[in-house]
């Protein structure tokens, strides 16, 4: 078969209609090729080869129609979304033969469309980082330098798209963990507004922050795949009733007229200057397409990142308690009484990151210390979110750096906690306001990708795809491959 690895989803779909290729032929294509690059990638924690090449078959007898875009697609899944029989592990030891007894509803959607699921990916423990550093079973490596970490916690989801393994994923973004990757691995990457994809079956993190997001190749694609995974879920109380539109409708549309902001916190010290430099130009890109680009002001995204760590903490010290050696999961041989089982499978367990947010969790929300540091946090989120309420009365959209910088060596911050988490400080404001951002590939610093971050209004992602893909079809950015891409030619 022709060379497939850095095809769109609407190529394939039209290989798979004209029965040019099977859906049976392409996933076996697709494991052909995370065989012959996972050594290097070492994105996946689990494949699921029989029961998706079984899928496959299936989806050939009952024929491809034009209208079922993503039928036969392969796709991976970050390994903290459930999956029925299919092992999932959150990277944690404590997860290490967890196999579940139901489907997430994002995995119920995603077999309504007919998408096989290939396999779990790589991520850091509980989404637990920024590096995938954190997981308990590999270190996953950047698709265009292997030398270099892919971005956390959804490395595993980004690294594999980039390098050509799979065309589409699913991560989670906490405070960042789609959009770095995505920047990190010169990809597209969206987090949805909070409540538009149900959270129903994601291995909960920080409840008033987790969502779950399509990781792709190209800004269309992205919109497909987020067409198929939106929408209420009674399951999920925090799932939103809006209605959902056609994220691809307004693709193509002109953006004459639409009002940016450029928020001057973003471009501030501590972001890298050729960095700097790509969003300056992209800003100019936007401009040259008839959209005005103002620069704003989010005087309180300086404390996004404190503040962060203090909600998502406490929120994480509270949704691991379940994780007690008692019904499923990891049990401590080393215990003699009760409490001993308690202690020692929850010591030997989780890794020392986790360990160290529990431990942060429970100090924030504990008697005497809640109103200095959990309720002083929630009420300068609440400061966060008015800054981006102001800014959005005047402008359809923000635009900034995904990341202060472009992928940085493995080893190099592990030891750092403190140096790592201000990585994030670019993405976390999005996350405390529920907002919804995405990472598009917008230059590059030493042979790296460097990525725009682009932040919508709630529920205004179809102005985000509008705007995204009008820049893409003027630049070359998203075309460029890693050599393990360029590899794959046949």
């Amino acid at each position: 078969m022709a060379n497939f690895y850095d095809k769109s989803l609407e190529e394939l779909h039209d290989l798979l209609v004209s029965k040019e290729i099977t859906a049976v032929e392409l996933i076996q294509e697709t494991f052909d090729r995370i065989n012959e690059t996972e050594s290097a990638i070492d994105s996946f924690i689990t494949l699921n080869e029989e029961k998706a090449l079984a899928m496959a078959k299936a989806i050939d007898e009952k024929g491809i129609t034009e209208e079922n875009i993503l039928a036969g697609i392969p796709i991976g899944i970050k390994d903290n979304i459930v999956t029925k029989d299919l092992l999932t592990t959150a990277a944690s030891k404590m997860l290490y033969n967890f196999e579940p007894i139901y489907d997430a509803t994002v995995m119920e959607k995603v077999y309504q469309s007919d998408m096989i699921a290939v396999g779990k990916l790589n991520m850091d423990e509980f989404a637990m980082g920024g590096s995938t550093e954190n997981s308990y079973f590999k270190e996953t490596k950047n698709a265009w330098d292997q030398t270099k970490v892919p971005g956390g916690s959804s490395g595993g989801s980004a690294a594999a798209v980039a390098s050509g393994q799979i065309p589409l994923s699913l991560g989670s973004d906490t405070g960042g963990s789609i959009r770095q990757p995505a920047a990190f691995n010169g990809i597209v990457g969206m987090k949805p507004t909070y409540g538009r994809v149900s959270r129903f079956g994601l291995i909960a993190f920080g409840s008033s922050l987790d969502q779950i997001g399509p990781l792709t190749r190209s800004v269309k694609d992205n919109a497909l795949a987020l067409n198929a995974i939106s929408g209420f879920d009674p399951k999920d109380s925090t799932s939103s009733g809006s209605s959902v539109p056609d994220f691809t409708a307004n693709l193509g549309d002109d953006i004459k007229g639409m009002k940016i902001a450029l928020p001057k916190e973003y471009l501030d010290k501590g972001v890298n200057a050729e960095v700097k430099d790509a969003v300056l130009k992209a800003a100019d890109t936007f401009r040259s397409l008839g959209a005005t680009v103002e620069e704003v002001s989010l005087p309180h995204s300086k404390h996004g990142v404190a503040v962060y760590y203090i909600i998502a903490s406490s929120e994480a010290s509270s949704n691991l308690q379940r994780f007690d050696g008692i019904r499923y999961g990891y049990r401590s041989e080393n215990a003699a009484t009760l409490e001993d089982v308690y202690v020692n499978t929850r010591s030997e367990g989780f890794g020392d990151e986790v360990k160290r947010r529990i431990m942060l969790g429970t100090f924030s929300l504990s008697a005497g210390y809640f109103d200095a540091y959990f309720k002083k946090a929630a009420q300068v989120r609440t400061l966060i979110r008015e800054d981006f309420k102001k800014v959005f009365a005047d402008y359809d959209l923000i635009i900034g750096p995904t990341t202060p910088t472009v992928a940085y060596g493995i080893g190099e911050k592990i030891d750092d906690p403190v140096t790592m988490y201000t990585s994030d400080i670019l993405t976390i404001p999005v996350n405390l306001a529920g907002l919804p951002g995405m990472s598009i590939p917008c230059g590059f610093s030493n042979d790296l990708p460097v990525g725009l971050q682009l932040i919508g209004n709630h529920f205004a992602e179809d102005t985000m795809y509008k705007a995204a893909y009008s820049f893409e079809q003027v630049t070359d950015f998203h075309a460029k491959k890693p050599e393990i891409l360029k590899g794959a030619n046949k």
